[in-house]
């Protein structure tokens, strides 16, 4: 069963949900105290694991502003909180089909509602007639009676009728035996719904602040266990002994203690595997076990008895600590799945998760890999809602999962929490973490690419571009329309951009200038292991002098009959064939200076004005450059230098 629309009445802060759709993996976002909580509580009490938590309680549950007028009517009319629709699949249709003969229902939808009188009730659209004539099928009947004159119209007809028989056929009596037992009273509605019942999931709730004991006193747990007032994280525990095989009675007896921890042990080991395919924080840690007398010095309830102590080992620094003390997010992982495989045990896949700020703890690149294990472990099996106000726990490749979660305010007067079915909301606190996850896969997918070619600005984007289309026109190799170029906005920021970006297991190389003001920089680039060797390239390596920006590549009167041509430069104002004797070595450098000189009415020079004329007034334009084959010659160089690199990453 797959459920596909929920609203929830009544329930804490929330009034009126209002209809909402849920898909396979359903991420509630909003801020703190929007009701996002109350949201997966209350579907919790559906079908809890924990069946002594299933009850709704109107005095702690019931929205508090409306309580009082509530206890005047609750007995006669309690309220209702749930009205889940669900859609039945398959497997669902077959279990109707075994145990009728013949699938009873018209519609695969059913509704299941839940309130304070704490009773499920189904909502099922039964096919009566095509049971009835299912049955009387069997009996042979094609008038649709069984005694003569007396039309069938239930299937309690068809039980009443047979056992009015004095003397009933094998045939009959076969066919009555069978209504019996799958229709006891035939009471057909009643027998689909329980029939659906066991085939309605089973809720698993866990929050952020759920995690196993590190420490458990046995005197102390035996006294919980007795008097039913566990703790979760002693029923975390409970629940890795389970999954080991044994008991808190059978952990006592120190003959089997070796033996114990043993099979604790190899729990844990699988426990850590499993991690591991999704932990990228640290891949050093280790989960041990120690069982040993209780200190009298130790604070109560770990100065008596036997103590159980689970600790975490940092294989790398060869030091272990507390269960509780050290890395929360691996703490709560190991929680989760020590609960999770318990309860997957003895439920199987028939469950629904509902992980309330799942990861809250853990570093934005491990909620990355928490979102890929709900996808790819999860998902197959499971329909999961969870909540968060995390940007990294938005998954852009599941937007249309996304329902925003608000407590909603109108001409002053609170309507409580509201789920929007849609992924809007009118309030920017409520809405940051969706835009802060498409805005970071945006800037991904518009600006950079898998093979990314940083280069400083937008000019030498055009450059390259142009130069590129040149040669592949002459059937040459030009750049590969694999790489994406993109500017970071100069020397100074290509570090930080791949420092941002590179993390995401893209494969980026630099292109820049190279001159007195930026060698350092581009060596400790060069130097540093943020990028793979050979992945920085400078334009001096190409434009055969020892300083150049990208406009020394072009060749000086290549690139000075460009700028000419682009500011309408005549006579005086034109920049010489012929190099003046103390320009500098970089023809941008000498250009500026040259404008400096030049009367106000001639436009500022800038590096990105030549680049856009060339590209605008290509067919023209590059008629009039001379030396443009050498240019040409030196631009190939460097695609073909760039193009090997993608050959080394793809292997």
């Amino acid at each position: 069963m797959r459920l596909k629309t929920v609203r929830i009445h009544n329930y804490k802060c929330i009034d009126d949900s209002e209809e909402f759709s849920l898909a396979p993996i359903t991420c509630l976002v909003g801020k703190n105290e929007s009701g996002k909580s109350a949201v997966l509580q209350a579907l919790y009490k559906l079908k809890p694991v924990e069946r002594d938590q299933a009850d709704f309680d109107d005095l702690e549950e019931y929205p508090r502003k409306g309580l009082t007028d509530y206890e005047v009517i609750k007995d006669e009319k309690p309220a209702n909180v749930l009205t889940t629709v669900w859609e039945l699949d398959q497997r669902d249709e077959k279990v109707l089909q075994d145990t009728f003969g013949v699938n009873p229902i018209r519609s695969k939808l059913v509704t299941v509602t839940k309130g304070y009188g704490n009773k499920l009730c189904w909502n099922t659209e039964v096919d009566e007639a095509k049971v009835v004539k299912h049955y009387l099928k069997q009996l042979r009947s094609e008038k649709g009676e069984i005694t003569e004159g007396t039309k069938v119209l239930s299937v309690a007809d068809i039980i009443t009728q047979l056992e009015n028989i004095k003397t009933p056929s094998a045939e009959q009596a076969e066919v009555l035996a069978k209504i019996k037992k799958n229709i006891p009273n035939g009471e057909l509605s009643q027998v689909v719904n329980n029939a659906l019942a066991t085939r309605l999931p089973t809720f698993l709730y866990f929050a952020d602040y759920q995690k196993m004991a590190g420490r458990v006193s046995f005197n102390a747990l035996s006294q919980n266990i007795s008097s039913k007032k566990l703790l979760f994280s002693e029923k975390i525990f409970l629940a890795l002994l389970d999954l080991a095989g044994t008991t808190p009675k059978e952990i006592q007896e120190l003959g089997k203690l070796e033996h114990l921890i043993a099979k604790l042990e190899g729990v844990s080991n699988k426990l850590t595997r499993e991690i591991f395919e999704y932990w990228s924080q640290n891949e050093y840690l280790r989960v041990n076990f120690r069982f040993e007398n209780a200190l009298a010095e130790d604070p109560p309830p770990f100065n008596s008895g036997y103590v159980f102590m689970t600790r975490i080992e940092n294989t790398r620094h060869q030091v272990s600590v507390s269960f509780e003390d050290r890395s929360t997010g691996f703490v709560w992982f190991f929680s989760f799945l020590a609960w999770f495989s318990q309860v997957r045990k003895t439920y199987g896949t028939n469950l629904f998760l509902l992980l309330d700020e799942p990861g809250l703890s853990l570093h934005a690149k491990a909620q990355g890999d928490l979102l890929r294990y709900i996808n790819e472990k999860l998902k197959p099996h499971f329909q999961v809602i969870y909540s968060t106000h995390s940007p990294f726990m938005v998954d852009p490749d599941n937007i249309m999962g996304v329902r925003t979660v608000e407590d909603v305010v109108k001409n002053k007067q609170p309507l409580g929490t509201k789920i929007g079915d849609k992924v809007l909301s009118t309030d920017s606190d409520t809405l940051f973490p969706l835009q802060a996850a498409l805005g970071y896969e945006i800037t991904q997918t518009l600006f950079i690419g898998k093979h990314t070619l940083l280069v400083e600005g937008p000019s030498d984007l055009l450059y390259l571009k142009w130069f590129s289309q040149e040669l592949k026109s002459q059937c040459k190799e030009g750049l590969d329309s694999k790489w994406v170029i993109a500017p970071a906005g100069g020397i100074d920021k290509i570090g930080s951009f791949i420092t941002l970006f590179g993390c995401n297991k893209l494969h980026i190389a630099v292109f820049t200038d190279f001159h007195d003001g930026d060698k350092k920089k581009i060596r400790t680039l060069r130097d540093s292991e943020i990028l793979k060797k050979g992945h920085v390239f400078s334009a001096e390596m190409f434009a055969n002098q020892d300083e150049a920006d990208i406009e020394d590549m072009f060749g000086r009167s290549t690139y000075i009959t460009l700028v000419n041509e682009c500011y309408s430069l005549k006579g005086s104002q034109q920049l010489s064939d012929k190099k003046p004797s103390k320009a500098p070595k970089r023809v941008v450098a000498e250009v500026g200076e040259h404008f400096r000189t030049l009367s106000i009415d001639i436009s500022e020079f800038d590096h990105f004005g030549p680049a856009s004329f060339l590209v605008e007034n290509s067919g023209m334009i590059k008629k009039n450059l001379p030396h443009l084959e050498e240019a040409l010659d030196r631009f190939d160089k460097l695609f073909k230098e760039l193009n090997l690199l993608l050959k080394d990453a793809e292997e």
